[in-house]
């Protein structure tokens, strides 16, 4: 009679982590990762001791100093004795404006441009082919000192504004000026304001937000929530009866009116400029800087996005569009219906990329005295302070963490359009 018994549990020996297959790998990477931070240590104490000896410790105090130069172009209030860290907030939100203006602009160009490349008519193909072409393999920084030169030169002085018979008229029912100084909108403006709220206390950081902004994006937002039930109450009745009902007028009054309403509430009115003295006052104020960037970057970078957009939408199956112009689609329903829904799986991984770079390459603003955070932290203040590792650490710091938030969003967004397979 045999006695069947359990096999003995094997005990776990140090030199496991080395000969079982289980465990080495995760050796290996502690290793390393112990390896790479006593590396990372030593650099760090290393610069610190040289740097002491040298009698520069790591110090950040310089913040709190008094910046002493000005800012042609700021978002929010700042005079030259405010500190060194109110002027980089001021060069930080002049990065993230350019950024953000120019991925939108390029995003539209570059969508438009790559679906007329594929266009069946002849010249309007070939149109675009140049223009990719062209910005594509023309460096940036040229595109932006040829966009600032051509500012300055064409457009006419704020003294051609002037006199009975001037020589220049304001635009779009005058209430816009285009002159060499820069291009004068109106601002937006409110009688019966809801005032401003104060951030940051007295901080470097401190700015106002106002709350009338607050109130029109939260009613914006709550009309656009709304408008999307209301479309998604008409997809669900077409899937049942086949028979979609009519809601773009529903939509509309969804957005449009409460909105309406909420701007007569406060008072919403335009302030104009006028030319007084040698120069335009009142209204918002765009310096050419400020639009030679914004121009250059975005339409060189949708030259890549093009090609791009070109790239996903011939990957997609040509039985799609025909099976869908089979349905009676027209070639524009079936553009954005069809064939855009499924390119944008090819589409966003590489468009991630291409706002990254539109991102760093915004650094370039200081060719043409736009003070971004290169200009500002990166050099008025660098120089000033000779505080070259602090500055540039902290430059690396904050493209690095705009960077990753911008991927971040975008492969939030590329989770949200991605189909689902069964």
């Amino acid at each position: 009679m045999t006695t069947l018994t359990d096999p003995p549990k094997e005990t776990f020996r140090l030199s496991m982590l080395i000969y079982d297959t289980r465990y080495r790998s995760i050796t290996i990477q502690v290793v390393a990762m112990i390896g790479f931070m006593l590396f990372a240590a030593w650099l760090i104490s290393n610069t610190a001791e040289n740097l002491a000896t040298l009698g520069k410790p790591i110090d950040f105090g310089f913040f709190s100093e008094p910046a002493g130069y000005d800012i042609n172009q700021m978002l929010i209030e700042y005079q030259n004795q405010d500190t060194h860290l109110r002027a980089a907030f001021v060069g930080l939100l002049n990065t993230l404006l350019v950024a953000v203006l120019g991925c939108v602009t390029a995003t539209v160009i570059g969508v438009l441009v790559g679906v007329l490349r594929l266009s069946p008519n002849w010249l309007i193909a070939r149109i675009m082919t140049v223009y990719v072409e062209m910005f594509r393999n023309v460096p940036v920084l040229l595109w932006i000192v040829l966009a600032m030169a051509i500012l300055i030169e064409s457009l006419p002085a704020p003294s051609a504004f002037r006199g009975d018979e001037p020589e220049a008229t304001m635009k779009l029912f005058g209430s816009v000026a285009l002159t060499n100084r820069g291009v004068y909108v109106p601002e937006p403006l409110f009688s019966r304001s809801l005032g401003n709220m104060h951030l940051f206390g007295e901080s470097g950081l401190r700015f106002d937000v106002s709350l009338d902004l607050i109130a029109f994006l939260l009613v914006l937002g709550l009309s656009i929530f709304a408008a999307r039930k209301i479309s998604a109450r008409a997809n669900a009745i077409q899937e049942d009866t086949g028979v979609r009902p009519k809601t773009w007028h529903i939509n509309l009054g969804v957005i449009v009116l409460p909105t309406l309403i909420l701007l007569v509430l406060l008072g919403f009115h335009l302030g104009y400029p006028e030319l007084k003295g040698f120069n335009f006052q009142g209204g918002t104020h765009l310096r050419n800087s400020l639009i030679a960037l914004w121009l250059a970057l975005s339409l060189y970078t949708a030259a890549f996005i093009a090609e791009i957009v070109r790239g996903g939408i011939m990957a997609i199956s040509a039985g799609q569009t025909e099976a869908a112009g089979a349905l009676g689609l027209r070639p524009r329903r079936i553009m954005s219906l069809v064939v855009l829904p499924q390119a944008l799986r090819v589409i966003i991984p590489p468009l991630i990329s291409n706002y990254l770079n539109l991102t760093k390459n915004s650094s370039l603003a200081i060719a043409v005295g736009y003070m971004d955070i290169t200009g500002t932290l990166g050099g008025i203040t660098m120089n000033q302070t000779g505080r070259e590792l602090e500055c540039v650490l902290l430059l690396m710091l904050v493209y690095l963490c705009i960077s990753l938030t911008i991927s971040a969003v975008m492969n939030w967004y590329n989770n949200r359009v991605k189909l689902v397979e069964r």
